[in-house]
């Protein structure tokens, strides 16, 4: 815990946002509030992670240093909606939040590397572990918090393993064309060279989609489609081993954080780390349960052939080096960017099907 927290605090201090010291005024405000925006609703575990771990773990960091915060949650789209509680949160609407890279790819957009680079690897930890020592390690990452008026907290939104669900079933990429099927923001991507047609969409809106036949199917992943109950829409499961991903995480308004003491800044990185590892273990356990309900449910659940994986891989257009290449030409590090997180994650072990940053 003391590694995890000493980087924290390093990233931070780097940024220019750690307080080196702390004036009177702020020393004596021992009772700090912050409102807390999520667009979606909580029974998903991204916001259910702040009522359940991280408020919890503050307010346990804080007992006996004369310090607290007075939480506020606003989940549900209440004051922002998905994708703009970056927005809120940078103006002052909210002071912490789920600022969401994949719904926000102008502002985040270096955080959307994994979404860019699918069929690289279904372990949902170790992309969730070497995204957070990224953006603590790396000014590359750190940058577009900056520029935004957000400070990177932790606690990364970590997506299991991406899969297909449809209302028919597929057996080969031949079964996609000319169907419509839904995916989130750069995952449409991921339809190129298949026939199907990509159309934009995210879990609040995907079961009424597919239910009145807007949506053949969706790409989505276990966690979400068992309490989103999509298997009653889409009841073809088909698992490719598109990825594990990088969607999100916890951060704050810069102004408000600067405000704060050391010691309350301490406490929210530390509980950051301490959610970031209870939504790892609660969302391992999850996975394999929602294979099992959504199976007793009734869904067919198959595995798709290495061949067809292998040329829905080689099929794809190469979104990642036109992404990359696009914000090098933004005086952004697209391409720096491209090229450490797939030698971090070929590092890790991972072996994926195309070497996006390579061709």
């Amino acid at each position: 815990m003391k590694h995890h927290l000493a980087h924290r605090l390093a990233a931070v201090a780097a940024l220019g946002l750690l307080a080196t010291s702390t004036s009177v005024t702020e020393a004596a405000a021992e009772d700090y509030s912050a409102t807390i925006a999520a667009g979606h609703p909580p029974v998903f575990r991204w916001v259910k992670m702040f009522d359940e771990s991280f408020i919890p773990a503050v307010n346990a960091n804080l007992d006996g240093t004369g310090h607290s915060i007075s939480f506020m949650p606003q989940y549900g789209g209440s004051i922002a909606k998905v994708g703009e509680e970056l927005e809120a949160i940078e103006a002052g609407l909210a002071e912490l939040g789920t600022c969401q890279s994949l719904f926000d790819p102008a502002k985040l957009a270096e955080q959307n590397v994994t979404y860019y680079t699918p069929f690289v690897s279904d372990d949902v930890r170790t992309v969730s572990e070497l995204m957070g020592r990224l953006q603590l390690e790396d000014p590359r990452l750190q940058q577009a918090y900056t520029d935004n008026g957000v400070v990177y907290v932790g606690a990364p939104i970590a997506i299991d393993d991406y899969l297909l669900m449809t209302n028919f079933p597929v057996e080969s990429l031949a079964d996609l064309d000319g169907r419509k099927i839904g995916a989130p923001g750069a995952a449409l991507n991921w339809l190129s060279g298949t026939g199907a047609i990509g159309v934009s969409g995210n879990l609040t809106t995907y079961y009424n989609l597919l239910k009145t036949g807007v949506f053949d199917g969706v790409i989505v992943f276990a966690s979400a489609a068992l309490p989103g109950k999509l298997f009653e829409v889409a009841p073809y499961v088909t698992r490719a081993g598109l990825g594990a991903q990088y969607a999100g995480a916890i951060c704050a308004n810069a102004d408000w954080w600067a405000g704060l003491d050391p010691v309350v800044q301490t406490a929210l990185l530390d509980a950051a780390e301490t959610t970031h590892q209870w939504y790892l273990e609660n969302l391992e356990g999850f996975v394999d349960l929602s294979f099992q309900k959504m199976g007793e449910a009734g869904a067919t659940i198959t595995d798709a052939p290495d061949d067809m994986r292998a040329a829905w891989a080689d099929g794809m257009d190469n979104a990642a080096k036109t992404w990359a290449e696009s914000l090098d030409a933004k005086g952004r590090p697209g391409s720096e960017v491209l090229k450490l997180y797939m030698d971090e994650m070929r590092a890790a072990g991972a072996t994926p099907l195309r070497n996006w940053d390579q061709e």
